[in-house]
């Protein structure tokens, strides 16, 4: 068991993580989707910024990010400062962990 990882937040997190992703990843395409309409850039300039974003995107947790027990707070802090969840999407968590999300965030 990991420390400092209430059993709570863990099966709240695992039962959160996908719907979150599936929000943030259809924020990503709602942007993506006013890429390619951009009637001011030609096709070639859309496309390669389109590429360009989706090999950026991947990289952010609001896509993948490791669902181990051990990653739970870095987790949810890097989500919190993507923008993947909010404050309502933390609640039913720990006072502790909503503190370390919010104290880890205004350093941001």
């Amino acid at each position: 068991m990991v420390p400092d990882i209430n059993e709570s937040d863990w099966k709240l997190f695992r039962s959160k993580i996908a719907e979150w992703q599936e929000n943030y990843m259809a924020g990503l395409i709602a942007e993506y989707a006013i890429i390619l309409q951009d009637g001011t850039k030609n096709p070639s300039e859309r496309f390669w910024e389109i590429s360009d974003r989706i090999k950026e995107d991947n990289k952010a947790y609001g896509v993948s990010c490791e669902r181990k027990r051990s990653s739970l707070i870095g987790n949810m802090i890097v989500l919190y400062a993507e923008g993947a969840i909010n404050d309502s999407d933390l609640e039913g968590f720990s006072e502790e962990l909503i503190r370390r999300v919010h104290v880890a965030n205004e350093n941001r």
